[in-house]
């Protein structure tokens, strides 16, 4: 089985388990995710283990451990990524299943369970872009380099839940420009990577450097997808943002 075969299987099985979980109405709201993000973390380490016993993973849901320094393959993964659009019975939350190979976004799922959807770091057709662009935001905290963008583009608000839903809706033809720079770590943003750029989208952090990961700080605050012929202008509009 190859490791996007694996991915594949894996960010599926945890869905399902997931949208089990929650038909059964035994949790609500915040007892539901953290009943969820244990379930399906438990589900993905064990399939982890048994599949892949010789790479590291670093999940958020697991104590990191620093021996995944010095290895080459690193499995991150986010169990359930957009814990309060789960909780709410929204669509717009995912599972995240990556594989870093040498720092480098090489593999990765996203999962969309509540959208019966899963989509893989393969090459793929990329949608048109809109006549008037459309920027993602979060749906609670919008960041003021999104909207600064969004206006000096003269583009439309999407406001939406987990940043695996913000960055596919770019690739499922949703929305132009995913731009984040409110906080994110290692598994909230490496499968999105790693299917953004197999299809042939941008995805940088938000000055255009490459995304690395595998980084003793998990911690990497901002991210840009969007298809390549956006990148310079939207580039150019966050340079010109008041820090």
């Amino acid at each position: 089985m190859t490791d996007l075969e694996l991915a594949k299987i894996i960010s599926e099985g945890a869905g399902k388990i997931l949208l089990e979980l929650r038909a059964t109405g035994l949790f609500e709201g915040k007892a539901l995710g953290k009943v969820g993000d244990r379930m399906a973390n438990e589900f993905i380490m064990t399939a982890l283990r048994e599949t892949r016993p010789d790479d590291a993973v670093l999940s958020e849901e697991e104590k990191d451990n620093a021996d995944r320094l010095s290895a080459e393959r690193v499995w991150i993964v986010d169990p359930l990524d957009g814990t309060r659009e789960y909780g709410e019975c929204r669509t717009d939350w995912a599972v995240h299943i990556a594989l870093s190979i040498g720092g480098k976004p090489a593999i990765g799922a996203v999962a969309l369970p509540g959208l019966g959807q899963v989509l893989l770091s393969e090459p793929q057709p990329l949608p048109e872009i809109a006549p008037k662009l459309r920027v993602l935001v979060s749906r609670t905290r919008p960041a003021k380099e999104a909207l600064a963008v969004a206006e000096a583009l003269n583009a439309e608000l999407v406001p939406m839940g987990s940043a695996g839903a913000k960055a596919m809706a770019v690739l499922r033809g949703e929305a132009d420009i995913y731009l984040h720079t409110g906080g994110q770590y290692e598994w909230d943003n490496c499968a999105p990577a790693a299917v953004a750029l197999a299809a042939g989208l941008h995805a940088t952090r938000a000055d255009g450097s490459p995304l690395v990961y595998n980084n003793a700080d998990p911690y990497l605050p901002d991210l840009l997808i969007c298809q390549k012929e956006l990148a310079p202008k939207v580039l150019e509009a966050l340079a010109k943002v008041p820090a």
